[in-house]
Order: structure tokens, then sequence, then C-alpha cells
């Protein structure tokens, strides 16, 4: 802390006349105090429970403010009697020491000096009394004298120590007693023994010397208080222990349970400030019990999987209603050989954690129910690229399956055949609007867009979860910068009744049965809904869903993007889920949403025994009894609601030039036969199949039935060269 400086014909006038000065010369202890510059930065939870300590200067190792009571007997002792043994008796100036000091130089003789431990406060609160390269003017010993005898008429010797304690210069970079003991002795002031604090006097007096000189100034500490006290010290411990600790820095340039929200909330506190400094103390949204089980699980689990080629996972926790993030894990910590990466924000693959979005579409398109039936059954599906053929995670295959099952089990077949039928372009769209950055438009990623293929962040990827628990309302997640913020207004992105039925199948244990078995730790104690995913090769595995009150997102993987070995979202991820689930509901409720309006409960059966009869969900006007392959004996009931087969959305066809245009002919396939075909607006024709001639363009192609109603639609595109005139020379081709 700099102040106004005094020039020295004043010190020495005010010296003179007793010692007084201008009431603003030095500060009050309360400001030396409050002002006190730490190296680091304090990450507090929301209940200013300590979290994170970061270095934020690189210059200076300083800790925060001790108060005298957490500083050992032990050092305060060592530290008078070595500095200021009639500290407690004089007023700010040793008369005695300054007459022995006065003698000695006189006769060239060796004394202790005559400043006090308020001079040399003095010195160290304001920069033009501090010594220079060839000591301190005279004019500068004058100023200490006064400003010390004026320390002593405002400030309690408490005080006094207490600041000086935090002031002082130690050794190299430390300064203050906190980053001292931490750095040298790797603990807190309170606890340091009698040869901890001899070590520490002795720096005072020669911070930079070599051990050998620092361990012997520290005997010398020892023996003169053994002396006072009649008794007797032995040097050699004090010798071996400074020889150790002088070499090493024992405090850690950061360290607590939340690194990576540390780096987060600093970065949004500059933002917010509008500068680069740093803070002394900032505080989060995040809640330190939670953080540090969070933190207990993933190890935990990590270490199970020894063997298996993983090692990084990250955790998020969201607030449903405020969408502030609860607790922020970026990384395994010491099992990681990326402990640096942040997993919370890296871009991975979510594999099958996009398929709820993907039904939700489906269903508040009335493209389908959660009662309808979809094949799960070897498919070839031309693409631009060749056949795409999508399998499922345990390569078997079960045949008609509701929509229920095919998305809890995570039917992987159902999902890209429900994918044709909403697009590729309107899906990506809708990920986009549930905070989902895509790189790429909806045709690059074509129909792997269904099993995950585009690359989202684990926060992004829970915050669009969130979404699903808030019925469709997305919001953006609250900084991570606690205290009071502007309201942030959600927009519905998704149709509510949908987010509804999606959860509640997400939360059917018996639905997800066919997959995970009747016993899987998704099944939780309270309502809870989710859903796991795996990407390519196993080099990502998921688990995010949400209860009531809260949404958890978990990762397992490899910050590397090395494959695991036989690691999936049930075996990776999925007990993080469940067992922060478990924390977070041991006294808390968690129950099953309302449903919507809009949103209806029908019984209803499935012909040819396909599945049991249940009570189903249904968005208004979609519900039906029954669900049959054809029509069903019983009541007649008609069959599924027919769908384009072939092309599939996405798919780009050639015209050749060396073939004429009427030998080229596109096959349009429907489920059945009581349908039309309209290209572009135009009617073509009706029945299962149908043969239309290409022509360059994009093209969108409709299936109606007879009322006129639009079944199903896919978007194709058609490129050609030119085509050959009767000459032999191509012509271009018009579209």
């Amino acid at each position: 802390m700099r102040h106004r400086a005094l020039p020295g014909w004043v010190l020495v006038a005010a010296l003179a006349g007793g010692g007084a000065l201008p009431a603003w010369a030095l500060p009050s202890f309360a400001e030396v105090k409050a002002a006190h510059p730490t190296s680091e930065t304090r990450f507090l939870d929301r209940h200013g429970e300590l979290l994170q300590r970061q270095r934020t200067d690189p210059t200076v190792r300083q800790g925060a403010w001790v108060a005298l009571p957490e500083v050992s007997p032990a050092l305060r002792g060592a530290l008078v009697y070595s500095e200021d043994r009639r500290f407690y008796e004089h007023s700010g100036v040793d008369w005695q020491a300054v007459a022995a000091a006065a003698w000695g130089n006189l006769w060239n003789t060796r004394t202790r000096g005559a400043s006090t431990l308020t001079m040399q406060l003095a010195g160290l609160l304001d920069s033009d009394l501090q010594a220079g390269a060839n000591g301190r003017r005279w004019t500068q010993k004058a100023g200490q004298a006064v400003w010390a005898q004026w320390l002593e008429t405002r400030w309690r010797k408490d005080q006094i120590l207490e600041a000086y304690l935090n002031r002082v210069p130690f050794r190299g970079e430390i300064v203050g007693v906190d980053a001292l003991a931490r750095s040298l002795f790797a603990k807190a002031p309170h606890g340091l023994n009698a040869d901890e604090a001899a070590i520490t006097a002795a720096l005072v007096r020669a911070p930079n010397a070599a051990p050998e000189r620092v361990a012997a100034r520290a005997c010398e500490v020892q023996q003169a208080m053994a002396r006072a006290q009649g008794a007797k010290a032995d040097c050699l411990s004090v010798r071996l222990l400074a020889g150790s600790v002088l070499r090493d820095r024992r405090w850690a340039a950061s360290e607590g349970d939340a690194p990576h929200a540390a780096r987060r909330a600093l970065d949004e506190w500059r933002q917010q400030a509008g500068t680069r400094a740093v803070p002394a103390q900032v505080r989060t949204t995040l809640w330190a019990p939670l953080q540090r089980e969070a933190q207990t699980l993933l190890q935990r689990q990590l270490r199970s999987l020894l063997g298996r080629r993983v090692e990084d996972g990250a955790v998020v926790v969201l607030d449903n209603a405020s969408g502030e993030v609860l607790a922020w894990v970026g990384s395994s910590g010491l099992l990681s050989q990326a402990a640096e990466v942040d997993g919370v924000t890296a871009l991975r693959q979510p594999g099958s954690t996009l398929k709820p979005f993907l039904y939700a579409q489906a269903i508040a398109e009335k493209r389908l129910s959660a009662a309808s039936l979809i094949e799960d059954a070897p498919t070839h599906i031309p693409t631009a690229g060749g056949l795409y053929i999508p399998q499922n995670y345990d390569r078997d295959f079960r045949g008609w399956v509701s929509v229920r099952t095919a998305l809890a089990s995570s039917l992987n077949i159902p999902a890209v055949r429900t994918l044709a039928m909403v697009s590729p372009e309107d899906f990506a769209a809708q990920l986009l609007r549930l905070g989902l950055p895509l790189r790429e438009g909806g045709d690059y990623y074509g129909l792997g867009l269904a099993l995950g293929s585009p690359e989202v962040s684990l926060l992004s990827l829970a915050n669009a979860y969130r979404t699903l628990a808030n019925q469709g309302r997305h919001a953006p997640v609250a900084p991570l910068l606690a205290g009071p913020r502007q309201a942030v207004r959600s927009e519905a992105v998704l149709d509510p009744g949908s987010a509804f039925i999606v959860g509640d199948i997400l939360s059917d244990a018996n639905a997800r049965a066919a997959t995970f078995g009747t016993d899987s730790l998704l099944a939780t104690r309270v309502w809870t809904a989710v859903k796991t995913g795996t990407s390519k090769d196993m080099r990502d595995n998921w688990a995010v869903g949400w209860s009531q009150r809260y949404t958890v997102g978990v990762w397992v993987g490899n910050a590397s993007g090395a494959p695991m070995g036989e690691v999936s979202g049930t075996t990776g991820a999925a007990p993080v889920w469940a067992g922060l689930m478990r924390w977070l509901h041991e006294r808390l409720p968690s129950r099953a949403p309302l449903p919507p309006a809009g949103v209806v409960a029908q019984t209803v059966r499935f012909g040819q025994q396909l599945e049991p009869a249940r009570r189903e969900w249904f968005i208004a006007g979609t519900e039906q009894p029954l669900f049959a392959l054809g029509t069903d004996s019983d009541s007649g009931a008609p069959a599924l609601r027919p769908r384009i087969l072939s092309p599939v959305t996405g798919t780009i066809l050639a015209i050749d030039p060396d073939i004429p245009p009427a030998n080229q002919r596109l096959t349009l396939r429907a489920e059945a036969g009581n349908v039309r075909w309209r290209i572009d607006g135009r009617s073509l024709g009706r029945g299962q199949e149908l043969q239309w001639m290409p022509w360059p363009g994009r093209h969108q192609i409709e299936l109606l039935n007879t009322r006129g109603e639009v079944l199903d639609r896919v978007r194709i595109e058609v490129r050609g060269a030119g085509v050959k005139t009767k000459s032999g020379a191509p012509d271009k081709v018009k579209g």
C-alpha cells in the first residue's frame, strides 16, 4: 500500500515536535487489512465454503490475511525475541537500542540494530521508506521513527504484530506468514512448531541467505530463548529441517476441488468487470458437498475400470429451475494424463443421447406416437456416400417394436428410420434451437445424426436435457458467478406434450428392460428420466438425465480420444449418474411431472401380441386403441401410418449423360399401397411403388392418403451434366 510521503525535513521537524503527523499520513489497521493483496484468488461455493485456491499473480507468493490468534505462539515468541525484545515496552522507538547502536557505530562494534517491529512495519506500509541498494538514508530512518510513534498512538500492539506478520517478506517471492508456512512447511501458520518458528524468525533478518546461514541464525534464536528460560537448546533438528525445507516449494500454485470451474468463473468475473485484474475472492454457484461427492464418485468409478483403457471423465449438475451449475468436475484429476483438459466443455460425440430429441420432434410433428410401431430389422439405406447399414449396440434385432421400447432400449435402426421421416436438416435445426452448437448442417451428417455423429459438449448436452425437464422451454446455463442477476426468459423450443412423453419413456424401467434388464441401476428409488449413449469405437460414453429438481450429466472416456475397452454407457458413466441421483435425493423427494394441456392417456393394445397392453400417453388427436401390422382381425383397426421407404432424405442422384433419360427412372416405394405421390407440389400417381423420371434440381417428394393429407415427405437432389444429342455432342440439361 502506497501513501503520500513526507519530505525529510518535515519528518525531522515532526520528530523534534513529539512525533505529530497529519491524520492522512498512514492508514488505519482496518484499511491495511481490507486492502491486503494476495497472489491467489479464493473460489467459494454458494454458501461461502472454500472450494479452490488458484494463484493469479506470478510475481509474488502472498496468502490470505492471518489473524494473530491464528499464528502459533512459538512463532510469535521467536519473532519478537529475535527482532524486538522490548516490543511490548517501547512506544515505537527503542531508545536503548538506538543508544547501543550509536555507541557500537562509534567504536565499530557489532550490535543487533535499533529498528523495532513498529519501525519495520512503517517501512513495509510506505514504499518511500523502504531501503535501497545502499541501505536507508537518514531521512528515511527519521521517517520510520516518526511513523512508528504515530502508529503506536493509534494501533494496538497486537494489531502492529499482526500486520507485520502479514506484510513482512521472508524468502524470494514469499511474503507474509501464510505463504511462508504453506510454502516451506506445508501447513497453516497456527501449526508451526519451535524449530519451524526459529527458521521463520531467522529468515526475517536474512531472507535469501544460504540454508547453512539460516540454520545457524535459527540456532542462535533457539539458544537465546532457551537461556532466558534457564534451559538448553539442541540445534541438530533445526539444522536438518532448514536444509530440507529451504530447497522446496510445497505450496502448489492451485489446489482444491474445482480447478476447471474456477478458471471459468475467473473468466466470467473479468468479463463482467471489464479488466484483466484478479479478485481476491470469487463466490460461485457451486455447492461444495455435491462437488466433492461428484469428484469422489467419478474417481472411484474410473479406478474400478482399471485395465479397460479409460482414465478421464467429467460431471455437471444443473438446477432445473434456475440453470445454475451446482457441480462442475472437469477431469479425473491425478488419474488423468491430461488433467488440464476440461471435459465439461470439450466437444465429443454424444452417441445415442440425441435420440430423445429426435423422437420428441417426430411426436410433436405427429409422425409418431409413443405406441407407434417401427421395424427393428436389418436395413440397407442408400445415401450419397453409398449404402448406410445401421446396427444395434448388441448386434441383435427385435422386429416390430413400439416407439416407447425403441427409445427406452436405445435401438439404433428405429432411430435411423425416424430420422428419415423427420429429415436430417430439420433435426439439425431442432438441435440448434436446443443450444447444441453443430458445426455443420443436417445434410453433412446425414442419417448418422440419429446416432450422435456431431460433436457437442457435456455442458450443452446437459442443458438440452434440462429443456426436456422444463417441458420444452430452453434457457442458457446461468453464469458460475453467484449473486443477483437479471432474469433470463426461457423460450419454447419443444412441444411440451412431446417433451413430457419422452420424459415418461425415459423413466420407464420396463420399457428399457429389453436392452438394460429389469435390475438396471438406471432405475432409481425416486422418479428420474435418463438416457445413456456410447459413441463410435467406444471413444465416449454418457449418462444424462433429470429428476424433478436436478439435471445430471456424466461423460467417461479419454481426453486423447483413444477408444476404451468394452466400456458402455451403463458400465462407464451410468454408475456415477445413479450415485449422484441417490445422493441428491437421499432426503429430497422427486415426483413425476403432471401432463401438460394437449396430452391424453388411453389404453392401447398391440396386434400379433407384439407388446403387452398398457396405458399410453398421446398428443391429442393421435390416440388410437390398437396398433397392429396390417388390419387386426378383431377390430378392423388400420395399420401403421404409411411412410416413404425409398428414396430417403438426403439422397443425391446423378444423371448419366451416356444413358437415355427415359431409361434412368427412380423407383418410389411406400409401406402401403393405398397412397398418392406428389413431387414439388405436382401430383405424380398412386400405388405402393411408382417409377419417376428425375430431372436436375432439388425436389420434395410427398406421400399422401386418399384425403390428401401428407403422411410423409423426403428431400432429394438430382444432378446432371448433360445428355447426348443424336450427333453425340452433349447438351446441357436444363432444370
